[in-house]
């Protein structure tokens, strides 16, 4: 339990700080910067991590039931995973940093994963006849374990990243890594040691009883994916739905990234409550058997999804609601995370046979791999292709030759001919972002003016979508088109052109991005701000290579107001459609697991 404590802190403490670093920090790690990585691509790159991570269980499975042996595939493993984490700390230290990115996430991947089915079954294997009554209360402290660490972790990096940057907030996780390794190679002669079943194992699964057991459980399993495919986005679109919110709780503000940790708390508190007081007091209405729970837990995470579409919807809307209604949200997701994860993973070693332990977690890790793939392949359709990536790499090597010199590229428009009215002109200057002078400029910023007058006129608050068209009516770009107003939170919103092609969503999108910038308010202390009074480490960084936000400023005495021009990118499917997108699959997938969960019969199998 101390070892599962040490590791999980490690795997969650770098998750936690990854999507932040990568839309925030990764761009600032080299001699010149780079474009931010947009939130659907950081989405996208995380869940593909995620999905890799649970696709390596199979690997580690066949080593440690066919060679290895569960212990030894354990220890070799975890030096693997050292070496990932040692990676992810050497970032920006020489050479490009996405490369180090790339290895140390792959390391992670291979040694975090292969040893995934081999922990939770080792844990198993300390039981027999004598001691099975202990097994469903082993595996719910195993679990208490797993988010002891991760609590700690989600509270810890994120705090880090912030104020001593990338380096120590991934060196930490590894050094925690490294404790692990250690903890559990000093407990190699306490352990109950079940040697791989060799040739045995290949016999058993590919017999008869293997192949049925493995189809059976493989049914189950099958309905799982869609649970991780919600159930992990806390990681990433949850975390970039707390930017938008008002995260202050006790007059203290969290990061957006710390939020997480509301989920392995609320496990610490919720496993006993489930374990010791609802289950009995539901079975003795109702015998509750494992495929009875992890119905329920679908239909909660149905309404915790639901829940997080509404929060979005008053997002959209210009609110800006308290963090506190996404905390109800994790107190129902959590909920279902206790009645399908957990079972599942009781459910799946005592449906495996006693060769094939590790190969059967295996396979249930891989449903969390397919979840995690879908919610990346989503993410990445979605993503509208902007004409600035095509040319950034030629720019930014341009700005390191020359140094401080200015480095420009005309980029052929719709017509894909140089020297007419819809071309883009791109520019950067050392240390800054990518400018882009845009075609149909002056209706847009004409646009931005209106919405900035109106906003003036209301006490410094955005229009609401619909305000916000009737505002631009009669305005029309250069090609005669309407102007579309987008409402993303309470402090942005976009105006759009369909460009030359006269297509909305679109890679020849045109528009700026409006940012009401935040007047004399009182300050409110973060957690952070109590521990740490000096500058955060991006200010740092960011003055240390000169770097500049693009951005154009609107010229009057207040300065409320910082407008961004851009073509291209985007999403085709945000803001709460995206939650409802999810929230549909969910009720489905529970509502065809009903009538076959009913027809399940299985057999358990526990070792002798």
């Amino acid at each position: 339990i101390g070892n599962e404590a040490a590791e999980r802190f490690s795997f969650y403490g770098m998750k936690a700080a990854l999507v932040v670093f990568m839309t925030q920090y990764l761009h600032l790690m080299g001699t010149t910067a780079g474009d931010p990585m947009s939130s659907a691509q950081a989405n996208a790159n995380q869940h593909y991590f995620v999905s890799f991570i649970y696709l390596t269980p199979l690997f580690g499975a066949i080593i440690s039931d066919r060679f290895l042996g569960k212990y030894k595939t354990i220890i070799w493993l975890s030096i693997v995973y050292c070496l990932g984490h040692g990676a992810l700390a050497l970032m920006g230290i020489a050479g490009p940093a996405v490369w180090w990115l790339l290895a140390g996430l792959g390391l992670i991947g291979i040694g975090g994963g292969g040893i995934k089915p081999c922990v939770s079954a080792h844990v198993g294997d300390q039981f027999g006849v004598n001691n099975q009554h202990l097994l469903s209360k082993v595996f719910n402290w195993f679990y208490f374990s797993i988010n002891l660490g991760a609590a700690l972790s989600n509270l810890l990096i994120p705090w880090l990243l912030k104020w001593h940057g990338p380096h120590w907030a991934f060196g930490i996780p590894g050094s925690l890594m490294a404790l692990a390794t250690l903890m559990f190679w000093l407990g190699r002669s306490k352990f109950v040691h079940i040697p791989p079943a060799g040739k045995k194992f290949t016999r058993e699964f590919f017999s008869a009883t293997g192949l049925k057991t493995t189809a059976k459980l493989c049914s189950i399993f099958f309905f799982i994916p869609i649970f991780w495919a919600l159930f992990d986005q806390t990681a990433s679109s949850w975390v970039f739905q707390a930017i938008d919110m008002d995260r202050v709780l006790f007059g203290y503000e969290v990061l957006p990234s710390q939020v997480q940790a509301a989920n392995p708390f609320l496990i610490l508190i919720l496993i006993p409550l489930f374990t010791y007081v609802i289950y009995p007091m539901v079975n003795k209405v109702w015998p509750l058997n494992p495929l009875r729970k992890i119905g329920i837990g679908l239909f909660i995470t149905v309404i915790a999804f639901a829940f997080s579409a509404l929060i979005q919807e008053w997002i959209d809307a210009g609110q800006r609601p308290n963090i506190g209604w996404q905390i109800l949200a994790y107190a129902l997701l959590t909920s279902a995370e206790i009645m399908v994860s957990i079972v599942c993973l009781e459910f799946a070693y005592t449906q495996a046979p006693r060769t094939m332990k590790s190969m059967i977690m295996g396979l249930f890790l891989l449903a969390v791999s397919l979840g995690n793939i879908f919610t990346a392949a989503v993410n990445h359709y979605i993503q509208i292709p902007s004409p600035v990536a095509s040319v950034q790499e030629k720019l930014q090597a341009a700005v390191e030759e020359e140094r401080k010199a200015t480095a420009t590229e005309t980029h052929a428009g719709f017509d894909e001919k140089l020297g007419t009215d819809d071309d883009l002109v791109m520019s950067l200057d050392f240390g800054e972002q990518i400018k882009v002078a845009i075609p149909s400029k002056a209706p847009l910023q004409a646009a931005a003016a209106r919405i900035e007058a109106w906003a003036d006129a209301h006490e410094s608050r955005l229009p609401r979508p619909e305000v916000g068209i009737e505002e631009l009516e009669g305005i029309t770009d250069q090609w005669g088109n309407p102007l579309r107003y987008f409402l993303e939170n309470s402090r942005t919103c976009r105006i759009t052109s369909d460009g030359p092609d006269e297509i909305s969503q679109s890679k020849w999108d045109l528009g700026v991005r409006v940012k009401l910038k935040p007047k004399d308010e009182e300050k409110r202390k973060s957690w952070t701000d109590v521990l740490h009074p000096d500058s955060p480490w991006l200010e740092r960084r960011k003055e240390k290579i000169n770097y500049k936000e693009e951005s154009e400023k609107e010229e009057n005495a207040a300065g409320n107001y910082s407008r961004t021009p851009f073509a291209g990118g985007g999403e085709r499917l945000e803001g709460a459609r995206y939650y409802w997108f999810f929230t549909v699959l969910m009720i489905a997938t529970a509502l065809i697991f009903i009538p076959y969960s009913l027809l399940y019969k299985g057999k358990t199998y526990l070792q002798e």
